[in-house]
């Protein structure tokens, strides 16, 4: 199957660039100027890629520049080129979340290109789109995104909440394929397992007045006796920072109250789209009693992010943004065993296992507090770890992701069925279609 990708990857680094980054990869990378002899993808996937990016960094995401009009006006071009130089049929896209400046991308795009390809498969990373449009946007933005995406063929989601969510749009058929990553903790047996049991095995001798053993202190690493707090994203209010500040600070004046031998530190890791959050936070670094609990790391990746999940106790990760729909930080935060504290938000708490302890309703510091107190405690690292390797392997995403392409193409009758690798979790079933016209 030949798929034209209009999506763009890395840079700007956030979820829905780095799964595309990803799925190109997997599927082998861009097809363009190779030979016609080259070696299929065992998976049956050909990538055309038009790397559709005109946002500067995170702050210039889902801003209007003029410059922008002119760079999707090229990368339209180039993907027309596309579709009758190497014959490529089918349209994969991904819409933007629910903001004007952003639907005018989506607007373009579409009116420009759908009418060439035979199918259109639309890939919906961010969430809210058509509640935001029933609640928030005018009637004439209602209408242009209708128009825009109705009856596309193929609607990919990433959970069954966001299902609801795209059929307004009227998709012919809906897939769900939850988000998938490469093992970022391939040595969680030998390196991160023992560190996290003997760390908790240290906070648990200190609060019972007792001696930690030898052996658990030469492997906890320093500071055992703190409990370290990351918070991993978009340094941004929406995602959830102030609110696990807050939660941190509770939790800090209760550890105090009861005479506890145990502290906790806030890690902050991520970059700060906004100066005005990046100034409140900076306030709350040099305020006597906050400042002492936070650290910012700054924007990590490769070996400085592996080592905050490695070196963290617990996740943290209270968001209620408006596009979000799946949290690829908690999937993060499996692969490393390590106990979350998240919020009970759209789709966010289907990513964890079933009645997890750590999902506390949004906005609402006082439970990030309490949950934090609990997950402290937390001796599920090998259960946690288990759910991502059954759950959110890249292969796993990129077979499920390969199956829904190949039965669109060909019209499989099992399109209209459930069909998954583990039961109830991934989903390609029937939408509702347009009526006649």
């Amino acid at each position: 199957m030949k798929l034209l990708v209009f999506a763009h990857t890395p840079p700007p680094h956030h979820g829905q660039s780095y799964m595309v980054q990803l799925m190109l990869q997997g599927f082998g990378g861009d097809r363009r100027g190779r030979s016609a002899g080259t070696e299929k993808h065992p998976l049956g996937i050909e990538c055309y890629h038009v790397n559709a990016r005109v946002s500067k960094d995170l702050q210039d995401i889902g801003e209007f520049r003029p410059g922008k009009l002119i760079l999707l006006l090229g990368y339209c071009l180039q993907a027309l080129w596309i579709r009758f130089r190497y014959g490529v049929e089918n349209f994969y896209y991904v819409p933007e979340p629910g903001k004007y400046s952003a639907l005018y991308r989506d607007w373009l795009v579409m009116t420009l290109c759908r009418p060439f390809f035979r199918r259109v498969i639309l890939h919906w990373h961010a969430a809210g789109l058509g509640r935001w449009l029933e609640t928030v946007a005018h009637m004439p933005a209602r209408v242009w995104t209708w128009r825009a995406f109705r009856n596309a063929d193929l609607f990919i989601v990433l959970s069954r909440f966001n299902r609801g969510d795209v059929q307004k749009f009227w998709p012919q058929r809906v897939a769900v394929v939850p988000n998938g990553i490469p093992d970022p903790c391939p040595h969680f047996d030998s390196r991160v397992l023992p560190r996290r049991r003997a760390r908790l095995a240290v906070r648990r001798a200190l609060v019972s007045g007792g001696t930690p053993a030898a052996e658990d202190l030469a492997m906890a690493g320093a500071g055992p006796e703190e409990v370290r707090v990351l918070f991993l994203g978009h340094c941004l209010r929406e995602k959830g920072l102030f609110d696990a500040i807050e939660g941190v600070v509770r939790l800090h004046r209760r550890l105090r109250q009861q005479n506890s031998p145990l502290r906790v530190r806030l890690w902050v890791a991520g970059s700060f789209p906004r100066a005005e959050e990046e100034a409140e936070f900076r306030a709350l670094q040099a305020d006597p009693e906050t400042g002492p609990l936070l650290e910012y790391l700054g924007f990590v990746s490769g070996e400085r992010k592996e080592a905050a999940l490695r070196e963290a106790d617990v996740m943290c990760f209270p968001t209620y943004y408006p596009a979000e729909s799946f949290g690829l930080v908690i999937v993060e935060a499996l692969a490393f065993g390590l106990p979350v504290v998240t919020t009970r938000y759209r789709s966010i708490a289907e990513v964890l296992p079933p009645d997890y302890p750590g999902v506390v309703p949004s906005r609402d510091p006082e439970a990030v507090a309490a949950a934090l107190g609990r997950q402290m405690w937390a001796d599920d690292f090998e259960a946690l770890r288990r759910h991502f390797l059954q759950q959110f392997t890249l292969e796993r995403h990129l077979e499920c992701l390969a199956a829904a392409l190949h039965r669109l193409e060909r019209g499989d009758p099992s399109d209209l069925t459930e069909f998954s690798t583990q039961p109830g979790l991934w989903g390609l079933g029937q939408g509702r279609r347009a009526p006649a016209q």
